[in-house]
């Protein structure tokens, strides 16, 4: 079991070294686009920032976990594939779970990371318009 856990730590580290580095740039990057979309959207429609209400609000806790799913679920997709094309180009294998906690990392946390401050940060200009 420890040689599992050493090689998944190992091989998280070796991904910002390689072919397709560009991953680690473009997925947050198409993350925090949706994200700042939704964010204002949220802001129009006046809803609580997005982080604090998933945890929160337990009524309402699956429908915003569901819309921030299906906001990154492309996205998501994408760092999967991206990332087992990686695995097999260097490792010559397919890690499923290195594969979801990296797609995870690089798709879902930034989304979840800066919907909320946009919101509040352009409420204040969705207030004066």
């Amino acid at each position: 079991m420890d040689e599992i856990f050493s090689r998944f730590w190992e091989n998280l580290a070796d991904r910002i070294h390689g072919p397709l580095t560009f991953r680690l740039i473009l997925q947050p990057i198409m993350a925090l686009s949706f994200a700042i979309r939704d964010g204002y959207r949220d802001a129009r429609a006046r809803r609580p920032p997005y982080f604090w209400a998933v945890f929160t609000d337990p009524g309402h806790r699956r429908s915003l976990l569901a819309e921030g799913w299906k906001a990154v679920a492309r996205v998501y997709v994408f760092a999967l594939i991206i990332d087992g094309v990686y695995q097999v180009i260097v490792f010559r294998w397919f890690y499923p779970i290195e594969a979801l906690v990296v797609a995870f990392l690089l798709a879902f946390v930034p989304y979840l990371l800066i919907r909320g401050p946009v919101n509040r940060s352009l409420r204040r200009y969705v207030r004066e318009r």
